[in-house]
């Protein structure tokens, strides 16, 4: 699968969601979605999956959205128990399984054919794991993943996608994006 096909159909269920995104994820998620409630991760490789469990866990009432790389789950593992320990129903967390450090030259990650992050994902104890290879078979089933509930962990097998955005380090790094977020969290 395409990663900007996967990203533009979830863009069209998930028009006011927030979303957390991290690295090659992030700046294609922002160029496909532009959308004040994108909170971008990057600088924090790892991190994306906790800052969404604090924003789930502060706003149980709006479901938050993970789009996390394979390469930066891996520099945080523990996410993954701790998100299942906490059960926020409003948390779906998409991991981008490309098989390499994307944004860091994309050097291989370790463990090829072997590592099965919803299976890992699955044993830490989250509710929902789901593993997508083909685009119609996830396209079937994302509103349902998207509707039940959580924490909800579904790994996207992906090639890079057509849409190669350039890193606008200025607007994520941007004071303007913050205020965009904040005023649009109390907004609601």
């Amino acid at each position: 699968m395409k990663r900007d096909a996967c990203f533009r159909l979830l863009a069209d269920l998930l028009p006011h969601d927030i979303v957390v995104s991290t690295y090659s994820s992030a700046f294609e998620w922002l160029t496909i979605r532009p959308h004040p409630l994108n909170y971008v991760a990057v600088g924090a490789m790892g991190l994306a999956s906790s800052h969404a469990l604090g924003l789930a866990l502060a706003m149980p009432e709006r479901r938050i959205v993970v789009l996390d790389g394979d390469g930066s789950l891996l520099m945080n593992l523990g996410t993954l128990v701790t998100i299942a320990a906490a059960a926020p129903k409003n948390l779906i967390h998409f991991v981008s399984r490309n098989g390499s450090y994307e944004a860091n030259g994309g050097h291989p990650i370790p463990a090829q054919g072997v590592l099965d992050f919803a299976g890992i994902a699955r044993n830490a104890g989250y509710r929902h794991t789901e593993s997508f290879s083909a685009l119609p078979a996830f396209a079937a089933r994302a509103q349902g993943l998207l509707s039940a509930p959580g924490p909800t962990f579904v790994e996207l097998h992906l090639e890079a996608g057509d849409t190669s955005p350039a890193p606008d380090y200025e607007h994520i790094h941007g004071e303007r994006a913050r205020r965009e977020f904040a005023l649009a969290l109390a907004n609601k």
